[in-house]
């Protein structure tokens, strides 16, 4: 069998997974420019991406635009013309700013989730950089893919749907990432976006490739994902335990430990829930003593400090600094099946091997 190949744009991608974005820290150019370099579609996190930069704790937004910039060439240079992308927040403050940067940086491709990404063709308006919203839902599908046609005359160049089973932020509330009736599968809310762009768009969905993701971990996840209709998969979690991975050490330690009841669900002062792994700091969350005495980044628009449980730009600067005594790690739903470091290209060959098998 022949590997399906996963277009967007211009541009294709020889293998049809894209590695989903993981901040703060944890996907910057080394693993992107790994991905990318092995065919798939690299994605480097643009959230707090400066945190290392001299400047940060002067000019934070100079310093993530920075950062961004040169993590996209240095992916680049890495990926020898592979396909490097970046995914950045909408809810972030410095949300036109960070897409400007990476338009700048000739990204191939900008995704963007965590809120609906409204106004996003207006600002790669003239650039030949792709745009993907990331949704949960067949209605925000349409809700974007019709704001973008109406109002710009631009279909999305793809669409990612995240499944509850996803790592990080998550679009769902927590009684639906608790239904166990199938009704917010994985599988379920694909097929209802596929059907929902066939209808809105008629032959036209054709030219808009869907990609799926949240709890997939093998090859034969892949398959079972593209026989119902995606173009291609988004897979985060394997990619942090491999050596190209940007993550410190004692990130990575934390996955290979993770046991299944090690993986919780949280609020996250971004508003939505998260999947991560249970840690000491999470536990003192919980228990109200890691209250923020002031905003030190003012990273995000939704967030109030006085009323948040704790600073999640400082946790994750933190854990992608190997303090995860001070921080913790996002996870996808299946990270308690990792069990040992692994590099992208033997990664990528398991996987592309156990999606020929399928």
């Amino acid at each position: 069998m022949k590997i399906p190949e996963l277009r967007f744009g211009n541009n294709v991608a020889r293998v049809p997974i894209v590695q989903g974005g993981m901040g703060v820290g944890i996907s910057l150019s080394r693993l992107a420019g790994a991905v990318a370099k092995a065919g798939g579609v690299g994605v480097i996190s643009g959230v707090e991406i400066g945190f290392s930069w001299p400047t940060y704790a002067t000019d934070k937004l100079r310093a993530n635009r920075e950062a961004l910039m040169w993590h996209i060439q240095r992916a680049k240079e890495i990926a020898l013309g592979g396909l490097v992308g970046v995914n950045i927040m909408v809810a972030v403050n410095d949300y036109e700013e960070m897409v400007a940067a990476a338009v700048a940086a000739q990204a191939d491709i900008i995704f963007s989730g965590a809120g609906l990404p409204l106004s996003l063709p207006a600002l790669v308006a003239g650039s030949g950089t792709c745009i993907a919203p990331i949704v949960s839902s067949a209605r925000a599908a349409v809700l974007v893919t019709k704001q973008w046609l109406n109002k710009y005359a631009r279909l999305p160049d793809m669409i990612v749907v995240e499944g509850p089973l996803a790592g990080g932020h998550l679009g769902f509330s927590r009684e639906q990432l608790a239904d166990t009736s199938g009704r917010y599968s994985l599988e379920t809310i694909l097929t209802e976006v596929l059907a929902a762009l066939r209808q809105l768009l008629g032959e036209r969905a054709a030219a808009v490739p869907v990609v799926a993701g949240g709890g997939l971990y093998t090859g034969f996840d892949i398959a079972r994902i593209l026989r119902l209709g995606a173009s291609g998969v988004q897979m985060s979690t394997r990619f942090v335990a491999t050596e190209e991975c940007d993550a410190p050490d004692e990130f990575k330690a934390a996955y290979i430990a993770a046991k299944p009841e090690d993986v919780v669900i949280i609020d996250s002062p971004v508003g939505m829930p998260g999947r991560a792994i249970r840690s000491a700091f999470l536990a003192e969350v919980a228990r109200g003593e890691r209250m923020p005495d002031t905003c030190v980044t003012n990273c995000l628009k939704p967030c109030v400090p006085s009323q948040v449980p704790y600073c999640i730009a400082s946790a994750l600067i933190n854990s992608a600094q190997g303090q995860m005594h001070d921080g913790f790690a996002f996870c996808g739903s299946e990270v308690h099946r990792i069990r040992e470091i692994t590099t992208v290209p033997a990664l990528m060959a398991e996987l592309t091997m156990e999606l020929e098998r399928a």
